[in-house]
């Protein structure tokens, strides 16, 4: 009877279909080769991490042989991920959309260098200046139109070392320039040792080495207590950026910045390490900071002429410090007694007592002059020194939002009536104390209450666990529109920092972000932003392209965006589902892998293709 009832077809295919079923979901479950069903796939998600970049790996950089066409970009990368709490979303618009999933159709051509700067690099615009005088050749020149080039990776380009690893050496063939090492190996800034760039912490002032040279400064002065009082510093000329990337341990965020000249890719070093950085000179225009933002201001030995220019160096360096900060000068001019040096430092002893500077400390470092000055916290200097010269700046002068291709003062900003006696909270507690800036606007302090509750909720609830990013994987981050900086202070007990941007043509709001112990800087999406190539790990923007897109092309702004990311660095978009629609060939048509979070984060992941 058993027999016979083994020998029944109907029992017969309900075996067969349970087998298949098992079958089936097994395969599902484990496959990690062919994805039969990308939207069930558990192996996607996985693909798409950077940690399945082999970090000693070289990535491959294509030759620029055209015998063989590129191969066709892939049309079936954007994964949908349906996470449980998306409950009463629409979050499954683009699954009935055909035309999703499909790349745009783009002839790419790739730029000639692997370094290149549109903006620092526009030799023909550098060439029709009439005075290169004060440095106007290292200042902002964009092409018209933006280039929509691809810049090639360099060859045997590997995934950068992880920090802390990367502070002290980092590939060489990512930043295949040793003529740093030549031109400064007897002041300790680099070596080169084997597949490395090593970086022994030393610099021109500070040759026995970086740790020693920041403890000397604050024993010197013990007002300036670093990661206390001392949050936020600027360094000009910063070389490799040792001293930014030393005070990073002592909770002291350091914008450093240096051109692009002759000392060879020493901020592509710092950015390779891991350390904030930007590129910038103080030439003829004000530099992309708001007033009175710098807690500190460093210069050791950077090779700047602060009385040149009828002192409008100096003066731009009181623009962005805060009332009551400090300037730390190590040069030689300081101490020395031949009569260059002494010409120089009667100059900057005239022009300092003019602005009301007070000199705090001077002294020796090893056998290099050292000075701290300290910049009035209120008018009361201004208002009582006999000549006006130079004199105080009318409003206009002064605006928000004027730090942007803007001729540098020849006047002193009067000190904010906010911000008169006043300095930022200690650390932490600065980063949620209401902004000294925004004391006396009731409307802006509640809306950047708001703003710090708002993201603080997105990232713990989204961006950290919904979004398979491997934060593990991400030291430094920018922010394409920050507003008051809540997506960077609720980031900010990852090991990471975050360059903040406020564009130029929204609302200013970055004295805010420097108060709460945030940097940041100013700058216009429609043009390149002066960084280099291969820069960050992750990129973010907030309903920031539908915008942008009404007055620029947004194909220049994906190719800037695929610029400054790294192979395997992320791109986090939220915007409105037309912006996503727009978006998302672009991104396929680059060979970025993209994915869908509930409906509206779209997050693509850089490959290492190259036309």
């Amino acid at each position: 009877m058993i027999k016979n009832i083994f020998q029944s077809r109907k029992l017969s295919g309900l075996c067969v279909l349970s087998l298949l079923l098992v079958s089936v979901t097994i395969l599902l479950l484990t496959n990690d080769t062919i994805d039969l069903f990308p939207y069930l796939s558990l192996s996607n998600l996985r693909r798409s991490s950077l940690s399945n970049i082999p970090t000693a790996t070289p990535i491959s950089s294509p030759t620029n042989d055209n015998s063989s066409s590129p191969p066709e970009p892939p049309v079936n990368q954007t994964r949908v991920v349906d996470h449980p709490i998306d409950h009463g979303l629409e979050s499954d618009w683009f699954k009935d959309d055909k035309e999703w999933n499909v790349s745009l159709t783009v002839d790419w051509k790739r730029c000639e260098s692997p370094d290149y700067i549109p903006c620092l690099d526009n030799t023909k615009a550098i060439k029709k200046l009439k005075s290169k005088r004060n440095m106007e050749h290292r200042e902002r020149h964009c092409p018209v139109p933006a280039p929509k080039c691809l810049v090639p990776l360099p060859q045997r380009y590997k995934v950068p070392l992880p920090w802390p690893q990367s502070r002290d050496m980092i590939w060489y063939d990512n930043v295949p320039h040793p003529k740093l090492v030549e031109y400064k190996k007897d002041q300790n800034w680099v070596r080169k040792s084997g597949p490395f760039f090593v970086f022994p912490g030393g610099g021109t002032q500070f040759k026995d080495g970086v740790i020693h040279y920041i403890n000397f400064i604050q024993k010197t002065l013990r007002v300036l207590d670093w990661g206390k009082k001392v949050r936020v510093v600027l360094d000009v000329g910063c070389g490799v950026a040792s001293f930014g990337g030393t005070l990073l341990d002592k909770n002291v965020i350091t914008m450093s910045f240096a051109p692009k000249d002759e000392h060879e890719a020493q901020i592509q070093f710092a950015l390779e390490r891991g350390i904030p950085a930007t590129l910038a000179v103080i030439g003829t225009q004000k530099l992309p900071f708001p007033d009175n933002a710098y807690d500190v201001i460093h210069c050791a030995r950077c090779r700047v002429h602060w009385h040149g220019y009828g002192g409008r160096p100096l003066l731009e360096l009181n623009r962005v410090l805060r009332p009551g900060g400090f300037f730390v000068w190590s040069a030689t001019p300081v101490y020395q007694h031949d009569e260059g040096h002494r010409n120089v430092w009667k100059t900057m002893e005239a022009l300092t007592t003019s602005m009301c500077w007070k000199v705090v400390a001077r002294t020796r470092f090893t056998k290099v002059g050292f000075v701290i000055y300290q910049k009035p916290d209120s008018d009361s200097c201004y208002e009582a020194r006999k000549d006006k010269d130079p004199p105080l700046c009318i409003e206009e002068e002064t605006k928000k939002n004027s730090s942007w291709y803007t001729p540098l003062l020849t006047c002193l900003p009067k000190v904010p009536v906010s911000l008169t006696g006043k300095w930022p909270s200690v650390w932490p507690g600065r980063l949620t104390d209401t902004p000294v800036s925004l004391l006396r606007e009731q409307t802006s302090e509640e809306r950047y209450r708001e703003d710090t509750k708002l993201w603080s909720g997105i990232i713990s609830d989204i961006y950290l666990n919904g979004l398979a990013i491997n934060w593990s994987k991400i030291h430094n981050v920018m922010d394409m529109n920050a507003g008051y900086g809540g997506f960077a202070a609720a980031l900010i007990n990852k090991r990471l920092w975050v360059m903040n941007v406020i564009p130029v043509a929204g609302e200013d709001t970055l004295s805010t972000i420097f108060d709460r112990g945030l940097i940041g800087i100013y700058h216009d999406w429609c043009e390149s932003f002066n960084t280099y190539p291969r820069s960050y790990d992750l990129l973010h923007s907030s309903f920031l392209l539908t915008n942008l897109s009404q007055r620029c092309e947004l194909m220049e702004v994906v190719v800037e965006i695929d610029r400054i990311v790294r192979p395997g660095g992320y791109l986090v978009v939220q915007d409105t589902v037309e912006m996503l629609k727009k978006l998302n060939p672009i991104l396929l048509s680059l060979r970025w892998s993209t994915n869908v979070y509930r409906g509206k984060y779209l997050v693509g992941v850089k490959s290492s293709w190259r036309p």
